[in-house]
């Protein structure tokens, strides 16, 4: 990646930049082969269509709505739903934890109760926050992953559900329910439900990563296949040209 942008030492020793051409024809051809296969995210190429939300109630509110998801390194998360009809826009920053620490050095240390997370601004005309939960668990991140996502470890990286009213919760705990007893993924569902208490935008550095730094070896490893399961497994939502936060 570019050395005029800093590189965050938590993710230092990640893989060295690959084709992420050739990357995402194979992880294509892969999520088109596994489908709901019911492994989950515990490989990279194993993505699971969760069921649609058996409770998916209209939205009452005028204007756009706003989801706070954290899933795992917020690069990637970020990607995703900058790929997704009906959203508007998406920013990595940090959520969970006091505004005073939301610094990307700070909460790298896993000591400052803050999560990487995304803000999603989105047309509730467009696509549901059940349907924006539906990707979430099915393509963004693994449910199943306690403090960590893949090779980042720490509560940092936890996967977490900030509510901003009564019916995002109910949403959220239907749904988390509906996909436990269905036993699709290849263990319990361990993504917390808290209610929001701030977000925090991240440096300017971490937004829009994926789209500026695609052929960086850790989102080409791990994230360009979140995106290509996202054309695959949900196509009638992929939108080829992102939104961007900037």
């Amino acid at each position: 990646m570019p050395t005029s942008l800093p590189l965050p030492s938590a993710r230092r020793s990640r893989p060295a930049a690959i084709s992420a051409a050739a990357l995402l024809a194979a992880l294509v051809a892969a999520a088109c082969a596994s489908g709901a296969s019911g492994t989950g995210w515990g490989s990279a190429a194993s993505p699971v269509k969760a069921p649609a939300p058996a409770f998916d109630p209209p939205s009452a509110a005028a204007g756009a709505q706003t989801a706070v998801l954290s899933g795992g390194c917020f690069w990637g998360v970020q990607g995703v739903f900058e790929h997704v009809k009906g959203v508007r826009q998406v920013l990595a920053g940090y959520a969970g934890g006091p505004k005073s620490l939301a610094q990307y050095e700070m909460v790298s240390t896993g000591a400052t109760g803050h999560a990487e997370s995304v803000r999603i601004v989105f047309d509730p005309r467009q696509i549901s926050y059940a349907q924006i939960l539906r990707i979430y668990f099915s393509v963004a991140t693994d449910p199943t992953q306690l403090d960590r996502q893949f090779p980042d470890d720490g509560p940092q990286y936890r996967g977490e559900i900030f509510y901003s009213d009564a019916t995002q919760k109910l949403v959220a705990e239907r749904y988390i329910a509906q996909l436990d007893a269905a036993h699709i993924f290849h263990g319990r569902i361990v993504t917390r439900l808290d209610p929001f208490a701030g977000f925090y935008p991240a440096e300017t550095y971490h937004q829009d990563y994926l789209l500026r730094h695609p052929d960086y070896g850790y989102i080409a490893t791990y994230d360009l296949p979140k995106v290509a399961a996202l054309k695959v497994l949900f196509p009638a939502q992929y939108r080829a040209d992102p939104v961007r936060s900037l």
